[in-house]
């Protein structure tokens, strides 16, 4: 199985095709955390349990974050996930990455992130920190 980061190929038709909303008050976006067993890749199409991790204080489907709205700098145009990291506390698992994806539509995937290696954690908190969102450095980004 494998883990694999980039924007789905679904997801890159269906903005096109005018399917996701993710501008500030659009579509309810979640991130899924999965295991090193999970398949998740660029072809993913769609959020499932299958390897999602389990824990006491982690709930299926995820976290809902929070778009503050859609930015356009120069010929970039990129979410703004600012101030909406996903923590999870009081947790025990390991994951190797995550699945962002629209609850809204049918849990249509967006994008797969992968976290580099297995993190593990007991009895603690977790929390998927969204990088400064600018054109070069936001998860979500078209250039």
């Amino acid at each position: 199985m494998a883990v694999i980061a980039g924007m789905t190929n679904s997801f890159k038709q269906e903005i096109l095709a005018g399917t996701h909303n993710l501008g500030s008050g659009g579509n309810t976006i979640k991130i899924a955390l999965y295991t090193s067993s999970a398949d998740i890749t660029p072809s993913t199409t769609a959020y499932s349990t299958t390897e999602e991790v389990t824990s006491s204080g982690y709930d299926a489907g995820g976290k809902t974050i929070v778009s503050q709205g859609i930015v356009l700098s120069g010929s970039t145009v990129y979410i703004d996930f600012l101030d909406t990291d996903a923590t999870w506390t009081g947790v025990t698992f390991s994951t190797r990455g995550a699945l962002i994806y629209n609850a809204t539509q049918s849990n249509k995937s967006i994008a797969v992130l992968d976290f580099g290696l297995e993190k593990t954690i007991t009895a603690g908190t977790f929390t998927v920190k969204f990088p400064t969102p600018d054109a070069d450095d936001a998860i979500i980004r078209i250039r």
